[in-house]
């Protein structure tokens, strides 16, 4: 069992490690951008379900999204009303961002509304994200549990009760600009938007 400080956290995740913290949904499994395959491997993830890259502002996910596309205005107005939040937005990627998940175009992007997530999100820049929990199993919502699920994941045991449901429990809302409208892939904690 992994439980760490923050500190360790961060430096694991910096390192490329995968690490569980919490955030408003569900607690998050993360890895670096660049070792994607690591998730899938620890979650025996399908490569067809996408990971949500997560960044504490919106500089930090730029990047990986295709900032000359047309409907970027539109993009950066929901992204003011509802981030930090629960909310999800499915969008075109740019070449770095289509490298994260095998054979999609398109990325998810998320800065979550916990205090504690942007905290960690600032010192390891932008990290791919999942809910913590083995495919097609609920999420796991107790450090602890996460923790012992995981144990060769770094799981944040300190300033949080690692006992306790952390996050709301409810998945992020997720949308995607389609044709000149938001199509809801996933209704999740954000009822409406836009």
């Amino acid at each position: 069992m992994a439980l760490v400080s923050l500190a360790a956290l961060i430096a694991g995740a910096r390192s490329g490690a995968l690490v569980s913290f919490p955030t408003d949904t569900v607690p998050a499994l993360a890895v670096r951008p660049d070792r994607a395959s690591d998730i899938f491997r620890l979650k025996q993830r399908s490569p067809d379900k996408p990971l949500v890259l997560m960044a504490a502002n919106w500089r930090e996910l730029s990047p990986f999204i295709d900032v000359e596309n047309e409907a970027l205005k539109n993009w950066q107005q929901v992204a003011q009303k509802y981030f930090p939040g629960a909310l999800t937005l499915v969008l075109p990627a740019s070449d770095r961002g289509c490298m994260l998940n095998q054979g999609f175009r398109t990325l998810g992007v998320r800065i979550p509304d916990s205090k504690i997530a942007i905290a960690i999100l600032q010192q390891t820049g932008a990290m791919l994200t999942t809910s913590a929990n083995k495919s097609k199993q609920p999420p796991l919502r107790k450090m602890l549990e996460i923790a012992e699920s995981f144990p060769r994941v770094l799981t944040l045991g300190e300033a949080i009760s690692i006992d306790e449901r952390l996050g709301s429990g409810l998945p992020s809302t997720v949308i995607e600009w389609v044709a000149g409208d938001w199509l809801v892939h996933r209704q999740g904690a954000v009822r409406c938007f836009v």
